[in-house]
């Protein structure tokens, strides 16, 4: 039996915002979460894309489910989870997933 490898875990998190998500604090809380994700072991990158339709997309990676689940069960986390679905959210859903495989390319920089 081979080993288990340490792959990166991949959070998507697909949402849309309340129209009064704004006036109730999200812009803060969010960045105060975001803050707190980046200093937590093993993170290893978040980003917020939004759709033209309002749909937004987070992806937070870490190096292992070990630090991917200390993030989910922070309970200054948890808190702020239970803020969103009181407060910001109409509708979200969360995806975690492992690193099978990565690929990647990157030109070369003219001067």
């Amino acid at each position: 039996m081979e080993p288990e490898i340490a792959r990166p875990v991949v959070t998507v998190f697909r949402s849309r915002l309340r129209r009064d998500a704004e006036a109730n604090g999200y812009a803060e809380l969010a960045t105060r979460m975001a803050d707190r994700a980046r200093a937590m072991p093993g993170f290893i990158d978040f980003k917020t894309f939004t759709a033209p339709d309002g749909e937004r997309v987070s992806v937070i990676v870490f190096d292992t489910i070990a630090h991917q689940r200390a993030w989910r069960d922070d309970a200054e986390h948890r808190a702020a989870q239970q803020r969103g679905r009181d407060a910001f959210y109409s509708e979200y859903t969360i995806s975690v997933c492992q690193e099978l495989g990565r690929r990647s390319f990157q030109a070369e920089r003219t001067p």
